[in-house]
């Protein structure tokens, strides 16, 4: 028996880890978690490697069955999820136990939830990695989204995890996604081909997530931005992040699944540390860019992997359980033909 079965699989929902790393070369894209941050922080509460695969799931959340004692812990957008239909705290630990079940209600917060396992999926990589890229039907789960059916196991550290249950990432560290954007970018490669007009309106105008945003690349609306001559280049590579503007002068940012070359200028190229914040991005949220130099990106990059040591430093104990329930189970009681819900509780 597996261990764990997919009932439902959600809208799109894969598995991802840091993606294929030193591949662009031979026209293999990277693919891999486009919220980094999120794969990362619900790694390190589980005490896995920090880029371990996990489930990346997209504005409808998947329904799985488990059949193992096992913990996980959900980050990333707010998609409600829930164990036997009772909703449960994100960014923290979560106790599974055999025959539970995982589902999620409507999109809250954000866009994108991981869902990380204690250990680590059983999945063959391909160039090293885990992650599914679908257009090409590598990695993952037969290199395809999840499908009902579908069977998935645990390799397991070991088998006492009482060390991991009741943590949670501080407050502090937890993300907000609002739906407004702040975005920094470098400028360039190719920004002498932009009217200092065309790089005035790109900087100081408020796009629109349009509703042509995936795992490729997001295209944004707008004020139209003006181009020297012309879109075309000579085709290059293209970096995670990179702010492509064709002909018709609204920008296409470009994702975990982005293509590596390509022949539109592209006049910026979002920082790393902020693209996990992008990631959460949804159609109709609103971007603004903001200039920093490459100094200022590389003491930003920084100032971020500090950040994720300091997380690592500061992971909480669970300590109140009359505020946060460790357990809870919903059932259906029928007394002398009237049906009653009962929640019990666990907490231990």
């Amino acid at each position: 028996m597996s261990d764990i079965r997919v009932i439902t699989p959600g809208l799109l929902t894969t598995i991802q880890d840091k993606g294929r790393i030193g591949y662009q070369q031979f026209g293999m894209p990277v693919a891999g978690a486009m919220d980094e941050y999120s794969l990362r922080l619900g790694n390190i509460l589980l005490q896995n490697r920090e880029y371990e695969a996990a489930l990346e799931v997209t504005m409808i959340g998947p329904e799985l069955q488990f059949n193992i004692d096992t913990v996980i812990a959900i980050t990333g957008g707010n998609l409600q999820p829930k164990i036997n239909d009772i909703e449960v705290g994100m960014w923290r630990t979560l106790k599974i136990n055999k025959g539970d079940k995982l589902s999620f209600g409507k999109v809250k917060e954000g866009i994108r939830s991981y869902i990380c396992f204690y250990g680590e999926l059983n999945i063959t990589e391909v160039m090293g990695s885990k992650s599914t890229y679908a257009k090409a039907g590598i990695g993952g789960v037969n290199g395809r989204a999840l499908k009902i059916g579908d069977k998935l196991n645990l390799i397991k550290k070991e088998e006492n995890f009482d060390y991991i249950l009741n943590k949670k990432i501080k407050e502090c560290y937890i993300p907000k996604f609002t739906g407004n954007y702040d975005i920094r970018v470098i400028l360039g490669p190719q920004k002498e081909n932009f009217t200092e007009k065309g790089i005035n309106t790109f900087l100081s105008s408020n796009y629109e997530v349009t509703d042509e945003c995936d795992r490729m690349g997001y295209r944004l609306s707008g004020d139209k931005i003006e181009h020297k001559e012309g879109a075309d280049i000579i085709s290059d590579g293209i970096a995670l992040g990179s702010v492509q503007v064709p002909g018709h002068g609204m920008p296409i940012i470009m994702m975990a699944d982005r293509q590596t070359t390509g022949g539109y200028t592209k006049i910026a190229t979002v920082i790393s540390s902020d693209i996990s914040i992008l990631a959460q991005a949804k159609p109709g949220d609103k971007i603004n860019f903001n200039k920093v130099s490459v100094k200022e990106a590389h003491n930003i990059l920084k100032e971020y992997e500090y950040k994720i040591v300091q997380i690592k430093n500061s992971i909480e104990d669970i300590k109140d359980i009359n505020i946060e329930i460790l357990r809870k189970k919903a059932y259906k009681v029928k007394v002398n033909g009237e049906s009653f819900n009962v929640l019990v509780e666990e907490v231990k």
